[in-house]
């Protein structure tokens, strides 16, 4: 084998990682098993795509070392192969900001308002949820909250938010969380508690985000 052959396997073998997550709906799916494992299932109905398509598209995944499996009973639960995968779809969403108008232009047209993004950065909106001068909820599903979640916060779906307002105080800003910037969880949330009177800000930030700021998560 010469040394240009070698050369090429390297290359090779790095182009499988850029091929397994070339797929829009495969990024997807690293990001949301960013915030828990999942079945094939649970997949399906996120991403509103057929059964047998989500499947194809994992075994992409697992063929490049991206996605793990385990089962229990009659289910198959997926999960990222290594955390260093959720830092690296954040990495390549930001380069995808900084270098992509189209994407920047879709993004300001996504839903989220200007206006509801907290002014706090990261070390600020920590200190300020130790301290209890804010209330920061994650209004994801319960099950990612308990795969890991921002330190001190509280775990409050978006889909519950409604039924449990009475659990909120007026009387401190609310600061909501969900799975990232292309997520709309938190929009909603803001949206609802405006309405009801509360004082409430967004975060754009994940898990995934804090874990890339090197930040610490509860687990």
């Amino acid at each position: 084998m010469t040394k240009r052959t070698q050369k090429n396997t390297l290359y090779e073998q790095v182009a499988r990682i850029g091929k397994a997550v070339s797929s829009p709906k495969r990024l997807e799916i690293l990001e949301l098993l960013t915030q828990s494992e999942k079945t094939v299932e649970t997949l399906t109905v996120e991403l509103q795509v057929d059964v047998k398509l989500v499947s194809a598209h994992l075994r992409t995944l697992r063929q490049a070392n991206l996605v793990t499996s385990r089962h229990e009973g009659k289910f198959r639960f997926y999960s990222l192969a290594d955390p260093a995968i959720a830092v690296l779809i954040v990495q390549l969403r930001n380069l995808a900001l900084n270098h992509l108008d189209e994407l920047n232009a879709a993004l300001q047209e996504f839903g989220t308002k200007p206006e509801d993004l907290t002014p706090l950065g990261r070390e600020e909106l920590l200190d300020k949820s130790e301290s209890g001068e804010i209330t920061l909820i994650d209004v994801r599903p319960a099950d990612e909250y308990a795969a890991g979640h921002l330190p001190y916060a509280r775990s409050l779906p978006v889909e519950e938010l409604e039924g449990r307002l009475d659990e909120l105080s007026q009387d401190k800003e609310i600061i909501a969380y969900c799975r990232g910037p292309f997520c709309l969880f938190a929009d909603d949330a803001v949206a609802l508690l405006k309405s009801r009177g509360f004082t409430a800000s967004k975060t754009s930030d994940g898990i995934a985000e804090w874990c890339n700021a090197k930040l610490p998560l509860t687990r």
